[in-house]
């Protein structure tokens, strides 16, 4: 993942619902083309600030059992309003309906009180060893670098009160 979208995962209930922030700064490299004039965050950046959002509400409520979450789907995605440097997007996504591999998820983003994103988002899960055995240690690699970038993004108080 070369992008990192969430700063910090501000709260969750297991297979419910997580709520990430992404403050977004003027040093970000890809604000310098997205514009010149007026800087912006992509709308296609605010779609994977909810796709990582959904694969994290996904890792926490499942404790890692897949080491790959990816986006399968969008669905009547809108966006409502600009995000700009030295603001705060903060990013909703509720459980819709979820099987063994799949998962829906209804996605929100705000500025305060203005919305700037809604939609749907579906997300696929798996494990590589499913494919491939030979790939068994590639997932434990994935889950314990997911597991590690977890100690950043959600706060340890936060954690243990959702156990």
């Amino acid at each position: 993942m070369r992008f990192w979208l969430l700063d910090k995962i501000r709260s969750w209930e297991p297979d419910v619902e997580l709520t990430g922030v992404k403050n977004v700064t003027l040093t970000e490299e890809y604000l310098a083309d997205h514009f010149p004039e007026f800087p912006v965050l992509p709308g296609v950046f605010m779609l994977e600030a909810a796709t990582q959002a959904g694969a994290w509400l996904l890792r926490l409520s499942e404790d890692y059992a897949h080491s790959v979450i990816s986006l399968k789907e969008v669905r009547n995605v809108k966006y409502a309003d600009f995000v700009a440097p030295g603001q705060t997007l903060e990013v909703t996504v509720s459980m819709v309906k979820k099987d063994e591999r799949l998962a829906t998820l209804k996605v929100e983003g705000q500025i305060g009180d203005r919305q700037t994103l809604s939609g749907r988002i579906v997300l696929q899960r798996y494990n590589l060893v499913d494919r491939d055995p030979v790939l068994r240690d590639i997932d434990e690699r994935i889950i314990q670098h997911f597991r590690r970038a977890q100690k950043l993004l959600l706060p340890t108080a936060l954690a243990a009160a959702a156990v």
